[in-house]
């Protein structure tokens, strides 16, 4: 593998405009391609064989217009002193907006709230279009499926709102699945921060112009292809909108990485006095094996999120793991070519002169020398601290809540959050979350209403809405409120009593079915699927890294003390996510206004990642250890020396890391915070309180024990050696 990497290696550095020409036409043709006949990015989280599928297919079998999507617009008349049912203008606006909705295309229908009003105020109070002060109006609107919509119904729908923003009469506000489904939050200012951050610090790491920017520009143009072929892989299997902000994140923090793994080492061999494409094959060759094989777990890993079973996720993971593997294929092939154009001029405007190269294998860094020294001889107070410390920043997991984000959580400035606001103050938190529950009939018409009334007599529900049924197609429908908000515990509490009691005695002897869907009930599913398969997900990374990690390091301990390492390190992380999300410590630091759960996917998304991120600085930092021992025999010195020869480098790429993830933080979408608060602390506590501190320190308390492997199993491994020398002919 190694010979074959440097043969490419070498190859790009000898001719690079060829090299770059063929990547230059192919993300030409990628562009191209995506804008004439990609597939728009959509939005659907079903979770196949769980009970809210089940009713949402038996509304499509059904034809039900309730199989679609909804929105929902509420109004309020700006006279604080008026109501719909004493104020003419203020009826005259709710009909003009009614009227307006009605228009637009796509609409199936509009609940008529004009028509309630002409009936009487008694009329209008039981439509259940109105509060009970008539102070708030709420319209229900009905969508067709989402695969005959896209994001232009969503604008047709923000159209409205803003053309009523100058109504005198009443105030208009709009949310509902419509926005969740097709609402994309602003892109570009996480990743506009992150290259900034890493363009600072690849100087103050390289000292020079033109090593900063090769790294830069390859992550550039590697993720404008990534992302740019994400609508043409839309048409083999579904990707989520949200997953291109994800992919984008892990694709410019990986990019980046990589390259400056692969410049130091170039950067290195030219001072060696080689030839420029002699210097990048084996950059290629050492380097690069390591970022071909960091990189490859980081894909395997995420390509197994496809075992939570949601689709979403599943596509979502193959999103990322498409822009990883384009950051390692540049790697390897466009930035040689970017290294055989800059030359020797790779070194030319500098800001500062260093006398070693940071990695240099020939001089250890004193400071780092002198800090795994340090470490080494205070091997057990840092050992039991260390540990100790992690634990208690990983304990707030034990009160982890998974659910998901609903328009409560959103910025006040936007008109879901306005809406959401106004309908529960005028109809309790219960309305933002209706629960759907299909009822098949068609072998017992009579179910409904006893059903109705079993499910309006329940403790959790504050209304049920007279049955929609339809007696040709033998499904009816009834649309239940609860008496909580969407996220709520108690919600999820509610959906599972009607499942489990309620709905099961009503129909004991009956043939019918009935199902709960729905948006909330939806997110619990997700939820409870993510939950039970999470422990399988996680047990298997780790079983996987322990037997790549035996392969790579011949030993027993070093890859069982990694395991337990990444998951303090991830533990840590996802307690740091529960403090300031649930617990909501420091929030307005990151710009939220609320608590809420964690996303039920995050989890699961989080260990996929950081599984394949921690393999990059574990394999970087003890391949040195293991070389080091391998020449002297001595662990101790080992230790130290490789903590000293990668500390720097170690240190600069987990910078590089947070700084992009962290840019991620200040999305105005509570989703992107969490991936990037979580994944921007997980290598924060990885590359220093783990990978300086307690490594250095339980690699000493285990001595020699570190290297040991039994007989008949080292007989068996095949070898990888993932920054070892090469042979050329």
């Amino acid at each position: 593998m190694s010979s074959l990497l440097y043969r490419l290696g070498k190859f790009s550095a000898a001719h690079p405009w060829r090299v770059i020409g063929v990547w230059f036409v192919a993300a030409l043709l990628v562009v191209v391609a995506s804008s004439t006949g990609g597939k728009e990015l959509e939005d659907g989280f079903t979770v196949p064989g769980v009970d809210s599928a089940e009713a949402l297919e038996l509304l499509s079998v059904a034809q039900s217009d309730q199989a679609g999507i909804t929105a929902q617009m509420v109004l309020t008349p700006t006279d604080p002193a008026a109501s719909f049912f004493d104020s003419a203008q203020a009826q005259a606006g709710l009909a003009e907006t009614q009227q307006m909705i009605e228009d637009l295309p796509q609409v199936l229908a509009v609940a008529d709230a004009t028509a309630a009003l002409d009936g009487g105020v008694d009329d209008a109070r039981q439509s259940g279009l109105f509060s009970p002060d008539g102070r708030i109006a709420v319209l229900p609107v009905q969508y067709p499926l989402v695969e005959e919509l896209s994001a232009a119904d969503l604008e047709n729908l923000k159209a409205v709102v803003e053309a009523q923003a100058d109504n005198e009469a009443v105030q208009v506000e709009a949310g509902g699945e419509l926005f969740f489904t097709f609402d994309e939050p602003e892109s570009g200012l996480g990743e506009a921060f992150g290259i900034l951050a890493a363009i600072i610090i690849l100087l103050l790491a390289f000292g020079s112009v033109i090593a900063m920017g090769l790294p830069i520009g390859m992550a550039l143009f590697g993720l404008g292809l990534g992302v740019s072929s994400m609508t043409l892989v839309n048409h083999l299997i579904e990707i989520p909108f949200w997953a291109t902000s994800i992919g984008a994140m892990v694709g410019l923090g990986v990019g980046i990485d990589y390259a400056l793994f692969l410049v130091t080492r170039y950067r290195e061999f030219l001072a060696r006095d080689m030839s420029v494409d002699e210097a990048a094959g084996r950059a290629v060759a050492t380097s690069g094996l390591a970022v071909v094989f960091a990189g490859g777990t980081v894909v395997i890993a995420i390509l197994g999120l496809a075992v939570a079973g949601v689709p979403a996720l599943t596509g979502a993971g193959v999103a990322t793991s498409i822009i990883v593997a384009i950051m390692v294929m540049a790697s390897i092939s466009l930035l040689p070519a970017f290294l055989g154009v800059a030359g020797h001029w790779i070194n030319r405007f500098g800001l500062h002169r260093r006398g070693v190269l940071p990695g240099d294998r020939a001089a250890l860094s004193p400071g780092w020398e002198r800090w795994g020294r340090h470490v080494s001889n205070h091997a057990w107070p840092y050992a039991i601290g260390v540990t100790l410390l992690l634990l208690a920043i990983s304990a707030p997991v034990l009160g982890l809540r998974l659910g998901f984000p609903d328009d409560g959580t959103l910025a006040e400035s936007t008109t879901q959050r306005r809406a959401y606001d106004l309908a529960a103050e005028g109809f309790g938190p219960g309305i933002n979350g209706p629960l759907l529950i299909a009822v098949d009939i068609s072998q017992d018409a009579s179910i409904v209403e006893p059903l109705a009334a079993a499910i309006a007599a329940d403790a959790g529900i504050a209304g049920v809405a007279p049955a929609d049924v339809n007696a040709d197609a033998g499904v009816a429908t009834l649309l239940a409120f609860p008496t909580t908000a969407p996220q709520d515990n108690a919600t999820v509490d509610t959906i599972a009593r009607l499942r489990a009691e309620v709905i099961p005695d009503i129909l004991d002897d009956s043939p019918a079915k009935a199902h709960v869907g729905g948006a909330s009930a939806t997110f619990a599913d997700i939820a409870g699927r993510v939950t039970d398969r999470l422990p399988v997900f996680i047990v298997a990374v780790i079983l996987l890294s322990f037997v790549l990690l035996t392969m790579v390091f011949r030993s027993i301990l070093v890859p069982l003390k990694a395991a337990i390492l990444n998951l303090l390190s991830i533990g840590a992380s996802y307690g740091v996510l529960v403090m300031v999300f649930q617990w909501g410590w420091g929030k307005e630091l990151i710009g939220l206004e609320t608590t809420v759960p964690i996303v039920s996917f995050i989890p699961m998304f989080m260990f996929a990642i950081l599984f394949g991120l921690s393999m990059d600085y574990e394999v970087f930092l003890l391949s040195r250890v293991r070389e080091e021992y391998l020449a002297t025999g001595d662990n101790d010195a080992s230790v130290i020396h490789g903590i000293a020869g990668t500390a720097r480098v170690i240190s600069s790429a987990a910078l590089i890391m947070i700084a992009v993830f962290g840019g991620f933080v200040v999305s105005a979408d509570p989703v992107t915070k969490m991936f990037g608060l979580g994944l921007a602390t997980a290598i924060l506590v990885d590359a220093t309180i783990v990978r300086l501190v307690l490594v250095p320190a339980t690699m000493k308390l285990m001595g020699e024990a570190n290297w040991w492997l039994p007989g008949w199993l080292d007989r068996i491994l095949p070898t990888i050696d993932v920054d070892g020398e090469i042979f050329v002919n």
